[in-house]
């Protein structure tokens, strides 16, 4: 004799979490009928991760500098006129980004190309800027070990400068990705570099007050 059916007593959807089928869309015993959320995107918080560590690096030497300018051998350092420029033309590298940005979200993409364009030519100036500004202090007699001050200047604006050759080189992928259309309509393709761009605009300004001006 067989056993006998068991009777359902709810329908398979309600038993399922109200949301039909497992496996199919709007269901799958999660608890509710809305589809699953995606993970967040790992390289923007991979980024937003290096960008924390980068932050705890220049505390570190900001805590060094405040503490090593309270010594008998502090010789103040004039800032070189150029470096006011330079200042200018970073801010303006940023905003010249936000524009391409925008082009960008409207699918204007050859707007979109000039105006990153413009962003990568104002970051190579800058650097371009930065070091006539190093030779004008060497040619003054002003070395890295020429005093504290001084020492501090080389280190932390090389630093800045580095960081911003790498992000030269995220414009320059970024800049070939467009040209080749390698991007969908709707698609911030420029977000997480301009996060790393204006990071790095943010924390010249930030070196320049702490070493010149504070």
């Amino acid at each position: 004799m067989s056993a006998p059916i068991p009777v359902l007593d709810r329908p398979l959807d309600e038993r399922n979490g109200g949301g039909g089928v497992p496996g199919r869309p709007g269901g799958g015993g999660d608890g509710g009928g809305d589809a699953r959320q995606l993970p967040g995107d790992p390289r923007r918080f991979g980024l937003w991760l290096f960008l924390g560590t980068l932050t705890m690096l220049f505390v570190g030497f900001t805590s060094a500098y405040v503490v090593r300018r309270t010594a008998d051998d502090w010789a103040p350092l004039a800032a070189p006129p150029l470096l006011w420029a330079n200042g200018v033309v970073l801010v303006l590298s940023s905003v010249a980004l936000e524009v391409s940005r925008r082009r960008l979200r409207g699918w204007d993409l050859p707007a979109t190309q000039r105006w990153l364009l413009a962003t990568g030519v104002l970051g190579g100036l800058f650097l371009a800027g930065q070091l006539v500004a190093w030779k004008e202090l060497v040619a003054r007699g002003v070395y890295l070990a020429s005093n504290p001050h001084s020492s501090f200047f080389y280190l932390l604006t090389g630093l800045h400068g580095l960081h911003l050759v790498g992000g030269l080189i995220w414009f320059t992928v970024s800049l070939v990705r467009l040209r080749r259309m390698a991007c969908t309509p709707g698609e911030d393709a420029l977000g997480l570099f301009a996060t790393y761009w204006h990071f790095l605009s943010v924390l010249w300004l930030y070196l320049f007050v702490l070493l010149f001006l504070a």
